[in-house]
């Protein structure tokens, strides 16, 4: 596949979000681009300007790991950057197909094992999911279904958690720090994109959000990537309210490229008090879960 814009507008926008001072150099009185110039950014990883400049024209082809390890320090990137950019030379050359997940068929065609299902349902006390790159929710438990109701609800959705929060104005409530869930969103994706250059259903789900949500199609432009692993978050659920919880996504190793995902709140918290009484509205509100209903291509 040709990467080639993929590549160079990400390398231009990491070299315009990085002034002189913070890496070292002089500011000077006459800078005509924001960021670094070409040449400081080839000194910094100390390569030929004309090496660099093949590099952000996206010619990644047959590049060594080190040089981009090489380039992503002299942007001063972090760890989810210095990996989007190793994926884009991997993809760029062909070697991907060495680390790309194996698993790339569709929700519709993904089915959970049933150990796994068990595992998810013996998960009570909090939200626990399962999702790919494409923010797809698979599978659930119980609580999580409730959790995710709006999601759920909302058959434009398809179960999927960016459209949710691009498409559907219920986002709006759910998130109270919306802007924040949409960066992060955009971000998982742009990874994935990273990852795995050749998934359809990436590109027409990114197509779709960039036609219709202008918030979106500002934030693809960025190129932000990120690792999604721990943090907390709000929402404000319909049924019981306001939520403060922390979340671990655990990559499966059983299926590459999917991650599971736990919320869970604070012991002797009002957000803990919250997730039971979630739990009790579940068990007598429980809905079909979406992947055991007939789906249409």
């Amino acid at each position: 596949m040709d990467n080639r814009e993929e590549v160079r507008e990400f390398l231009t926008s990491r070299r315009a979000n990085i002034t002189p001072e913070q890496a070292g150099l002089p500011a000077g009185s006459r800078r005509r681009v924001p960021g670094l110039r070409r040449s400081e950014v080839a000194a910094l990883a100390d390569m030929s300007v004309e090496y660099y400049a093949k590099l952000e024209r996206g010619n990644l082809a047959g590049v060594s790991p080190a040089v981009l390890e090489a380039v992503a320090r002299a942007l001063q990137r972090d760890d989810a950057e210095r990996a989007h950019l190793l994926h884009l030379g991997q993809a760029a050359d062909g070697s991907d197909v060495l680390t790309r997940p194996r698993r790339r068929r569709s929700k519709g065609q993904w089915k959970p094992h049933r150990s796994l299902q068990w595992t998810l349902d013996a998960i009570t006390a909090g939200p626990a999911f399962v999702r790919n790159g494409r923010m797809d929710l698979l599978a659930a438990n119980q609580l999580a279904r409730a959790f995710y109701r709006d999601v759920y609800a909302g058959p434009a959705n398809q179960s999927n958690l960016a459209r949710f929060n691009f498409l559907d104005p219920a986002s709006r409530r759910f998130y109270p720090d919306w802007g924040l869930f949409a960066d992060m969103a955009v971000a998982i994706l742009r990874t994935e994109a990273g990852r795995n250059p050749y998934d359809k259903e990436l590109h027409d789900l990114v197509g779709e959000l960039s036609t219709r949500s202008e918030e979106f199609r500002t934030r693809w432009g960025a190129h932000n990537v990120r690792h999604h692993g721990t943090g907390t978050k709000r929402f404000h659920h319909s049924v019981v309210g306001e939520l403060t919880l922390a979340f671990e996504g655990l990559d499966m190793a059983a299926e590459p490229g999917l991650t599971l995902t736990i919320y869970t709140a604070e012991p002797g918290s009002p957000s803990e008090e919250g997730l039971r009484l979630l739990a009790s509205w579940a068990a007598t509100h429980e809905a079909p879960a979406p992947w055991r209903q007939p789906t249409t291509s």
